[in-house]
């Protein structure tokens, strides 16, 4: 099978990366095409190309205006040959727009899976990402032994838009707890307690989590250098107030959340990790 991958950000091209260290024979493109330079595969001068050359293709990419102008856009993947092929979407999307993208595969006939991943780029390199799939149960067969070459663990939620969905109400969890442990570590630095010790005792307690494991060193080093950033997580915090209205019901913690989130933009932080939010914390 003949693979494809677009988006090469940060957790994109970890996850491509990885792909290839697995053995597959992997063909790009990305609107940047320096970015490609260093993977040492071929690159496609447009999705359209790239979507006639391979059989299925990958994407990770920004958000879903970036996913829409890929699939239906000019030059886009579904320009080029497409009929049986299979779109594999790991952005995290808009809940009402991936509708519109299973539609417009269908009138080519090909097929659209939406498959969030949940995990950034440390996860991705070491194929231990949890991806959830919605879609046509035998294009996601198909697709399976590509997925597991970067999914450790795989939830397949077959109607479709419950895995966008489900990715947002996972990204509320994320979001709040990165954000409380920020908050913990600069009130324990407030309080007179050594930074790397009150980290240490909130791992020790109520703040023994994957999270703040996986954060400690950025925190104590305050290296912000991005795994998700912090805009990512205000976008898809969007996207889940989105959903809460939809459903007419409140979001108590994610408003609140994404607005800390939201802080760092004036702050020029937004495109650092989004474990930066300890620096929002800290300046007040």
């Amino acid at each position: 099978m003949k693979v494809g991958f677009i988006g090469l950000g940060y957790l994109g091209k970890t996850i491509a990366k990885r792909l290839i260290s697995e053995g597959i024979e992997l063909r790009v493109w990305n609107r940047t095409k320096e970015k490609a330079a260093d993977l040492g595969v071929p690159v496609a001068e447009s999705p359209e190309a790239l979507m006639s050359e391979v059989d299925i293709v990958f994407l990770n990419l920004f958000d879903s205006d970036a996913v829409s102008s890929v699939i239906a856009g000019e030059n886009g993947l579904l320009s080029g040959d497409c009929s049986g092929k299979i779109i594999v979407d790991t952005s995290t999307n808009h809940f009402d727009r991936v509708a519109g993208f299973y539609e417009e595969a269908r009138k080519h006939d090909a097929h659209y899976l939406e498959s969030p991943v949940l995990g950034s780029v440390v996860p991705a390199s070491q194929g231990a990402l949890t991806v959830l799939v919605s879609g046509d149960k035998s294009a996601y067969e198909k697709a399976k032994p590509i997925i597991e070459k970067f999914g450790k663990t795989i939830f397949y939620l077959e109607e479709p838009s419950m895995a966008t969905k489900m990715k947002l109400i996972n990204n509320l969890v994320l979001g709040s707890i990165m954000a409380t442990c920020a908050e913990a570590v600069v009130f324990g630095e407030n309080a007179g307690i050594e930074k790397s010790k009150v980290i240490d005792i909130l791992l020790a307690g109520a703040g023994n989590c994957a999270i703040l494991n996986g954060k400690k060193e950025k925190l104590n080093k305050e290296d912000f250098s991005t795994h998700f950033s912090s805009s990512l997580i205000y976008k898809d915090l969007h996207y889940l107030q989105d959903l809460a209205k939809s459903m007419k019901r409140p979001l108590f913690t994610g408003s609140m959340i994404k607005e800390l989130y939201g802080m760092t933009y004036s702050k020029d932080l937004d495109r650092l990790d989004f474990s930066a939010v300890y620096k929002v914390m800290k300046d007040y």
